[in-house]
């Protein structure tokens, strides 16, 4: 065995390992820092297969963008870990048999991978016109004329799904102050400050004890 087979196989237990305790762990943010682990080493696994362009991108968009914001939003909510493990028994039978659906899906889908009996090379070299070939020029040309229509079809879902979760995240909290930005646009300058007219400053009556001590002093 090879270096390169051994730190496949590294990275890949190291992400089956890290995956696994994403959806077993009890603490929100130790599973999104669990994700953030399993796609370290997915990029490094992608690295291995000579696609660059994939694994960079992995680690600055998901890595550097999508996890920090879950890390950052599963730190601020309130989330009550209680009520959301209830039922969970209750629903374990029906979510074990989509699972193993699921698997056997994808293990459909990915079994012809495994029987290439060569292995595939990356698109370096000279085109037609005597052009370098590159994989990211490649990759972005296969995406916008082959699978552009599945691209934006998983653009639209990916907007439904960011529309939903702020649905379902905002609601309205009694401990804090909320103030509604269309009353802040309509406000006008004499609504925030008002002028209010006061007499002027008296001197205060003195009572008697303090008239009596007053004359004292002055004789």
């Amino acid at each position: 065995m090879d270096v390169k087979t051994g730190l496949f196989y590294f990275f890949s237990i190291v992400l089956l390992i890290a995956a696994f305790r994403v959806i077993t762990a009890r603490n929100p943010v130790h599973a999104v820092l669990y994700l953030v682990l399993a796609f370290f080493q997915a990029s490094a696994i992608w690295l291995l297969l000579k696609a660059e362009f994939l694994a960079i991108t992995l680690v600055l968009v998901y890595v550097g963008a999508v996890m920090v914001l879950f890390l950052f939003v599963v730190m601020m909510l309130d989330i009550n870990v209680d009520s959301a493990r209830e039922g969970f028994w209750k629903h374990f039978p029906l979510a074990a048999v989509v699972g193993v659906l699921i698997a056997l899906e994808m293990a459909a889908v990915l079994i012809g991978g495994f029987r290439v009996s060569e292995e595939p090379h990356a698109a370096t070299g000279l085109g037609q016109a005597g052009v370098e070939l590159s994989n990211t020029r490649e990759l972005g040309k296969l995406l916008y004329t082959q699978y552009l229509y599945p691209l934006e079809i998983a653009a639209a879902i990916l907007l439904v799904a960011m529309i939903a979760a702020i649905a379902l995240a905002l609601r309205q909290r009694k401990d804090s102050k909320h103030v509604s930005p269309s009353e802040q646009v309509r406000v006008k300058a004499k609504d925030r400050m008002s002028v209010i007219k006061m007499a002027a400053t008296q001197v205060a009556p003195l009572d008697d004890a303090s008239a009596s001590i007053t004359a004292e002093n002055k004789v």
